[in-house]
């Protein structure tokens, strides 16, 4: 079972949670501008570590809010959660 801290209620079980992508993807600013190969990395194309990486969750069966969670996909572990309108944690060894 893996434990997430959601900002707001604390740890909660995974089940509550629904998974929303990569963290930090800047929306291009005149999206009508691109090609469709740009469209089409905008849309598809995502980092795919092995280690710390940066996603978006949402607290679909508490709060209802989404939030950003550093975790490593090797291990499951959890380092970091913090709300959108917060900075990541600065790491020396971060992504």
């Amino acid at each position: 079972m893996l434990l997430i801290p959601c900002p707001w209620c604390g740890p909660r079980d995974e089940s509550e949670f629904s998974y929303g992508g990569e963290a930090h993807i800047a929306r291009p600013r005149e999206p009508e501008s691109l090609s469709d190969a740009e469209w089409a990395d905008y849309q598809f194309m995502r980092t795919n570590p092995c280690g710390w990486h940066r996603e978006q969750w949402l607290h679909a069966h508490g709060c209802r809010r989404w939030f950003n969670v550093e975790r490593n996909t090797a291990t499951y572990a959890i380092r970091a959660a913090y709300r959108l309108d917060e900075a990541p944690p600065h790491r020396e060894d971060a992504l």
